[in-house]
Parts: structure tokens; sequence; C-alpha cells
């Protein structure tokens, strides 16, 4: 993701000529995401986790939930952030450091994903109105780059926060105290899921690896809900989409995350 080494001519005049072609380098169809991997409670003492393989990207995302002073205008509403991290050793052109841009990028879509479909009903995250409230934060880590840490981030921290579980809190002399033995899960409301799609030339595909990637003129992640309405929009790259071109990657990401979406369904069950 950052400072990834731009690609060589040759390989991108490859990818185009496929698509051309109605082909992609690794075989799939242009509206077809790579294969899925969800292992919910990946972390054993995590409030909540999941490791997430989409192809060959892989992210590990920690949940943990704790009390916390409520936003000076929200004290009538609990806290969620999501952030992100790429290891070292996810790419060989990461290395040690503050975020850049693009990973600052990242933590923002996904939490954006997350947040404007609320999928967290904020509301029933509140220990005392205006002083207490229960705080959500859900923390990416990549592990492994091969293209596209949106929908991979998305799917860690969607998985995660659908495994996780709250202890509950009373106040006590204007402490939150936890309630020993009670735990619930965090209150869901709906399961958004991102897709991402690339623009290379003329042709849109979905779910671009690190090659296709690294090639692409303009990309754009939408997240959907368990409604199939279009929650979050995000476009990136040099170049632009035309309004048909929205369009039909509005209509992708529906169809496609439906798809997604039962697999998230699936793990959450075998999380349980």
């Amino acid at each position: 993701m950052t400072s990834v080494s731009v690609i060589d001519e040759l390989k991108k005049t490859q990818i185009l000529e496929l698509l051309e072609q109605g082909k992609r380098v690794d075989g799939r169809a242009l509206d077809e995401p790579r294969e899925i991997s969800i292992q919910p409670n990946a972390i054993p003492k995590a409030n909540g986790s999941a490791r997430v393989r989409l192809g060959e990207t892989e992210v590990v995302c920690g949940v943990k939930i704790q009390p916390d002073r409520p936003f000076p205008d929200m004290g009538d509403k609990g806290i969620f952030i999501c952030t992100a991290e790429l290891l070292p050793l996810s790419h060989p052109t990461v290395e040690t450091g503050p975020p850049g841009p693009d990973v600052i990028e990242l933590a923002r879509v996904v939490d954006r994903g997350i947040r404007e479909s609320h999928m967290i009903d904020v509301s029933q995250l509140v220990i005392e109105k205006d002083k207490s409230v229960v705080g959500v934060f859900a923390d990416n880590v990549v592990v492994d780059y091969d293209g596209n840490l949106f929908d991979a981030c998305s799917y860690a921290a969607t998985a995660a926060l659908l495994s996780s579980k709250s202890p509950k809190w009373n106040m006590v002399d204007d402490i939150p105290t936890v309630v020993e033995g009670e735990e619930q899960p965090v209150p869901i409301t709906t399961i958004p899921v991102s897709v991402t799609m690339g623009k290379i030339g003329s042709h849109i595909i979905v779910d671009p690896n690190g090659d296709e990637w690294d090639s692409m003129d303009a990309r754009v992640t939408i997240t959907t809900d368990s409604d199939g309405n279009i929650c979050a929009l995000q476009k990136g790259g040099s170049d632009g989409f035309t309004l048909d071109e929205i369009v039909k990657c509005g209509e992708i990401s529906v169809r496609v995350g439906a798809k997604i979406r039962e697999k998230l369904k699936e793990a959450q069950k075998a999380g349980q």
C-alpha cells in the first residue's frame, strides 16, 4: 500500500490486453472478487477479532471495548473508531514510522463505511449520559499485501465486530465498574460490505490484486448495508468515472456485496 513500486509498462500493457479480451491476469471475471477466507476469534484475548484473507492480502483485526468519555456534543452515544496499520513484513516497500496519507485514507474509508451504515447502535453504548460511554475500537493490522486493502480491512473489522462480546458496566461512585460475569454482544443493526472497483483504461474490475492496483487509473469503494442501500462512497486515483460508470459500480457493489455478506454471516455463526 505505502510506497508500492510503480508497475512496469510491459506488465500494464499485458493487463490491458487481457482486459480487452474480457480476461484478467489471475483468470477471474471482471466482476469477480478473489477467494475470501474469514476466521473469527483469531485473537483469543481480544473482545472480538478476525483474520481475513482476500486472495494473498491478509489482515488481522482486534476489537477493544472499554469505558470512555463521550464526545462533548454526543453525550447520549457511545464511540466507534477504526484504525489501520501496515507491518513492514507485509510488503518489501513498507517501512516503519508514522502512517502515510494512503494508510490514513485506508483507516478513514473503512471507518466511514462501517459508521455510516450504522452497523453499531451507539445509542445503546451509554453507561451514564454525558459522563461515561462505551468505546469500541477496531484495529486492523495488515500482515500481507497484494492489493485492495480497503475491502480486506473492512471485512476483517466487520467480522471482528460481529464476533465481539462486550463487558457490562455500572456507575459506582461516578466510576464505571465492570459487572462480573456479564457479557453481551455489541448491538448490531446491519452488516456493511464494501466493494472496491478499479478502472484500467475503459475497463472496471472488482477487487484489484496487487499488479492491477498499481495499474489503475482510478478506483471507487462503495459500501452497502444489509438492505442493499449505498451508505458510503470513496473515489481515488488520477482519472475519473462517468455517470454511467458510477451507476454500474453501484449496481456491482450491491450484487457482489450480497454474496460477501453471506460469507460474513457464515463466519459469525462459526464464531458463536
